[in-house]
Parts: structure tokens; sequence; C-alpha cells
């Protein structure tokens, strides 16, 4: 029997049964929150933890979104870990006020905090107790985020969750604005989801939006706090919105999709439809003709207005582009992995096109990832794909040995598997720091099903001219 027939219909082991990960699918649950941070105007991210937690993470963005990041640390030390960091957190947050000045201080948690049981909210309340009526003292959001409960994803809904619960009001009536929750996209993929909320003459609150704080311009002096972010007035209103699009149907539903202390992981839309009643609309991401139509629908209903005709025809043109290209993608076999939403959005766009996902992985480990591939591709889905939640680098190549794969589909750290099958690599999500141009990518709608078919088509015309005895020039 096949590895593929052996596993029909069935998830591959999770990570929990090795006692250790090595080159692990994913990333902290900080750095997650960090990128989320950053999407709010006037913020300067903190780490509550160790100074090793924040290089890492900035080493890590930076070489992703090619900008500079500057993240806080309250800098544990071994007396800090058995004593408590309350002296660290305070001076911590008087040194940030003093050099940067910002609107809002966003904290996560890191592993050590977490583990000593840092109640960081408390500290919080007590920072601003004692700074009663200071006008210099700015807002303060936490999220809870340590690495040993989740990845960089869930960390980033978790920040997501908390900065929308810690400032939404609905002091005045229900609005005609909308939320648009748009998941852990690219700065171009922010910008293209502006252009089509205004085409279709919506006023909508994108968040987080670090569009311009991790993709800005060249500056002349260095800007200790990037100018961009979704606003604080536009944050706290997003309790009285029309309703609520959020991207993504797993989003941070963490380890099994409970949180330490067994309670239900909750996402930003969920809570302003629980606490605000804000109808919350959930998507996948718009990534190809299928799941770009359910959005379009979407707006055009929620909006009242037809879908303008600008996007009908960049439908029509990939329509004709998928025919030009089907020819070099139909029947090619891709693994696939990342952020589990992402993998989602790409076995939906590659099933769409022809080419079939015969591994999807992810380093999360929800438990929702089989049934969420089911319902998003519908007809499209293929009872012999195997499925990988809590995986690791290592055993991808594992089960890629009997897999016969073409193809690779996601970020950088599958290059070696790539160098060592000797198979193409598309990248796509997060990090790519081999490539440059990862803040430009355009992945959604129908023009970011464009660019990135033709990346497709055109990655495996590269190899198969690469690998031929004689060059053809015309493929």
């Amino acid at each position: 029997m096949s590895l593929v027939e052996s596993t029909k219909n069935k998830d591959l082991p999770s990570g929990e049964s090795f006692s250790s990960s090595c080159n692990a699918c994913k990333q902290c649950m900080p750095l997650g929150a960090c990128v989320a941070f950053k999407g709010i105007e006037g913020v300067l991210p903190m780490l509550h933890g160790s100074q090793g937690c924040a290089t890492y993470i900035r080493r890590y963005l930076i070489s992703h979104f090619r900008e500079p990041m500057d993240i806080a640390s309250s800098n544990f030390s071994e007396e800090t870990t058995i004593f408590g960091g309350n002296k660290n957190f305070n001076e911590g947050i008087d040194n940030i006020i003093q050099q940067y000045h910002p609107a809002v201080i966003a904290i996560a948690s890191t592993c050590l905090s977490e583990t000593i049981g840092e109640d960081v909210q408390r500290l919080i309340n007590e920072y601003k107790s004692i700074h009663a009526g200071d006008p210099h003292v700015p807002e303060m959001i936490f999220a809870s985020t340590p690495s040993y409960q989740a990845t960089h994803y869930e960390g980033f809904h978790q920040a997501v969750h908390a900065t929308v619960k810690a400032l939404a009001r609905a002091d005045g009536p229900v609005g005609k604005h909308i939320n648009l929750f748009s998941n852990f996209i690219s700065p171009e993929d922010i910008r293209h989801l502006k252009e089509i909320m205004a085409d279709f003459g919506t006023e909508a609150t994108i968040f987080p939006d670090y569009s311009d704080t991790l993709d800005g311009t060249s500056w002349e002096t260095y800007q200790r706090i990037s100018q961009g972010g979704t606003t604080l007035d536009a944050i706290r209103r997003s309790g009285s919105a029309a309703v609520s699009i959020e991207f993504g149907y797993i989003l941070n539903r963490g380890k099994n999709g409970k949180s330490r202390d067994n309670n239900q992981f909750q996402s930003a839309g969920e809570y302003l439809e629980q606490a605000f009643d804000v109808t919350n609309r959930k998507l996948s991401l718009p990534m190809g003709i299928n799941e770009s139509d359910k959005f379009f629908e979407l707006l055009s209903i929620i909006s009242g207005n037809p879908v303008p005709e600008k996007y009908e025809k960049q439908r029509g043109r990939l329509v004709d582009l998928y025919i030009d290209g089907h020819k070099y993608v139909s029947g090619k076999r891709a693994v696939v992995y990342g952020e589990e939403d992402l993998v989602v959005g790409l076995a939906a766009f590659l099933s769409e096109i022809g080419i079939k996902p015969v591994l999807c992985a992810t380093g999360g480990e929800s438990g929702k990832l089989r049934e969420t591939l089911e319902s998003v591709l519908g007809d499209l889905y293929d009872d012999t794909m195997l499925v990988g939640q809590g995986m690791s680098f290592d055993r991808i190549e594992e089960q890629m040995k009997d897999l016969n794969v073409d193809l690779l589909v996601g970020n950088s750290k599958g290059y070696y598997l790539a160098r060592k099958f000797d198979i193409p690599i598309v990248r796509v999500g997060f990090p790519v720091h081999d490539r440059i141009g990862a803040q430009h990518a355009k992945t959604l709608g129908y023009e970011g099903a464009t660019v990135l078919f033709e990346q497709i088509v055109n990655t495996i015309l590269e190899d198969r001219q690469r690998k031929s005895p004689v060059g053809y020039k015309y493929m």
C-alpha cells in the first residue's frame, strides 16, 4: 500500500509525538504580535522578556520587510527571572516614553515572563495608577504570546484581538463603515485592499495597516516611529461598524483551538460580534478566481454597488491567462506549507489552476486544517491529499520522498528542500529573506492571482529550461 493510500483522508501525526522539533515550520508568537502591532499608528512594540527575543524578531522582520525595526525589551536577567520583572517593566516604559514619545505602547509577553507567571496587565494597571494624570503616558495594549503555546500566526491574531478588545467602543449609533481584518498579508496586498474598498465606495477600517510602517519611503533623517498605521480612533469605532469582514477561518485557534487555560481562542471579528453585535462575515483569503469572486460579491451586497467594470476586466484577463498557461501547470504536484489560512488559500488557488497539492503542511496545531481545506476547496478537494499540522521541515522532507513532487510553494525556509530534491520553489508568505521585494508581493484579488499565476508558470518554465539538454528558447 502506498503512503498516499494509507493516509487517505487522515492527518499526518502531529508534532506532539516527537520529543523535539528540528527546523520547525513556524516562528514564535511574539514575532507575529510585533507585525500586527506595527499596524497601529504611533506604536512602539515592547517585549516583556529577554533581550534575545527582541533581537531575534528584529532580525527576522528586517530581512523580510527590508525596513528598520525598533522593538523595546524589558531585558530580563537571572535576577528578574527569579524575583519578577516589575522593576524592569517600569524602567522600560519610562525609557520608551522619554526617547520615543509613542501614542501607543503595545506589549507582548515572551516564554520567560509567561513561565514565571508574570501578570503583565497588572503591571500596566499599576504603572497607570502611579502616573495617573500624566499626559505623557500613552495608551497601552497587552497580548499574551508565549511561544510554547502556538506560532507566529496565532501571535499575530492574538495581538489583533487584544488591540480591538482594549480599544473598541460603541458610543454612538451604528455607522456605515466596515471593519476589514485582513490577516497576515503583505503591505502591497493591504494597499490593494484599500483600493478595492475605495472603488466600491465603502468606508473601511483595515486593521492592522502596516502598508506604510513596514514599507515606507526613503528617509532623509531617521524616524524612530514610522508614519502610517490604523488610527486609534478608527480602532475605537470598530465597535459601531455596520459589519466586519474577516479573512481566514482558522486565525488564532492555537493548539487544538484552545489556550493554556483550556479557553477557546477568539478572533477580533468574533469578539466584536459578541460584545457589540457587529455582524462578522468570514471568508478565506481571496486568492484565485473562486475565492476572489466571493469577496467581490460580498462587497457588492454590503455596499449596494455593482462590481466595478475595472475588476470585471481584471477577472476576464485572468481567465484568459489561465487558458494561456494551463498546459504548463496541469497535473503538476506541489507541496504547500506556511501559516494555516495561507495554506488553505494557496491550496484552493493551486487546485483551481490544475496543480495538485499533494501535501499541505503547517507548524500550526489548530486541528482544523483538513476540515477547512475540505470546506473551502469543495469539489476541488482531493481526499488523497496529505495534511500535516505541527510540522517541521525535516518531517516534510520525509513525506516528500514518496510523493513525486514537482514544485514547492511556501516561504524561504523550504529552499534547502528545493535544492536537495532539485525542484523549483515559489516563495510566498513569511519569511522571504533570500529574495528582495517580499513587501511588494501581491497575491489577493484578481490582480494578485495574475501575479502569482505568472510567477508559478515562469518558475516551472525556468526549471524545465534549466534542465533541458537542448535549452529551448520557445516553451
